[in-house]
């Protein structure tokens, strides 16, 4: 029985270890991210507009002949305040026999074109756009290697987010967004009540649950 303990102790005192020096295969960890949601002609703030963030994983093993499929680990929303800002705390989970490929944005509110961040931003500086601290402070970012073709870098003012007026009914539709999948207004119940009411408004029939 001692044996057992002790061999149970030493497996677990490994796994810290080996998570220790290699995060990135035990740990999925995100920065606590915030910024400014503004008016795309106005340049006012949008108060009360909702803010999802997806943590995504991706299995390392797959029997799926075009590989591992991502999937949405965990989903948080929030609201911007007056000022039209928004936060979201840091975030940590153990992460086994996956691998992290980001964090994703949702940006909307009825009346305005979904936005997904900056176009201007490569996927690959997201995070970073929404991680530097000091909203609309003018900072370098970059992300990759030198030493292949995925390193990309930008300057300019950080966290600004702008959504443009949905003027049309055409526009409301090929615009509005749609919840990850697998989630409900349990989860997100801000985002589907905006998501409803959007449907609502233009006559369509059937809502997410």
């Amino acid at each position: 029985m001692h044996k057992l303990y002790f061999f149970i102790a030493f497996s677990v005192l490994l796994v810290i270890a080996a998570a220790q020096t290699s995060q990135a295969a035990f740990l999925y960890s995100k920065p606590e991210f915030c910024g400014r949601v503004i008016d795309s002609e106005t340049k006012e703030p949008i108060a009360g507009a909702v803010v999802v963030i997806l943590y995504y994983k991706r299995s390392t093993f797959s029997l799926n002949p075009g590989g591992p499929s991502s999937f949405v680990t965990k989903a948080k929303e929030t609201l911007t305040d007056k000022n039209g800002e928004f936060f979201f705390h840091s975030y940590s989970e153990l992460m086994w026999l996956n691998e992290d490929v980001g964090a994703r944005f949702i940006f909307f509110k009825p009346g305005y074109q979904a936005g997904y961040g900056p176009s201007y931003i490569a996927p690959l500086l997201t995070e970073k756009y929404f991680s530097a601290g000091e909203i609309a402070k003018e900072v370098e970012i970059e992300a990759g290697s030198f030493n292949n073709s995925s390193y990309v870098k930008w300057k300019g003012p950080l966290g600004i987010v702008e959504l443009k007026k949905a003027r049309t009914r055409e526009e409301k539709l090929r615009t509005m967004p749609s919840p990850p999948a697998n989630y409900t207004s349990k989860e997100l119940p801000i985002l589907i009540k905006f998501i409803n009411s959007e449907i609502n408004n233009l006559g369509l029939k059937g809502e997410y649950k």
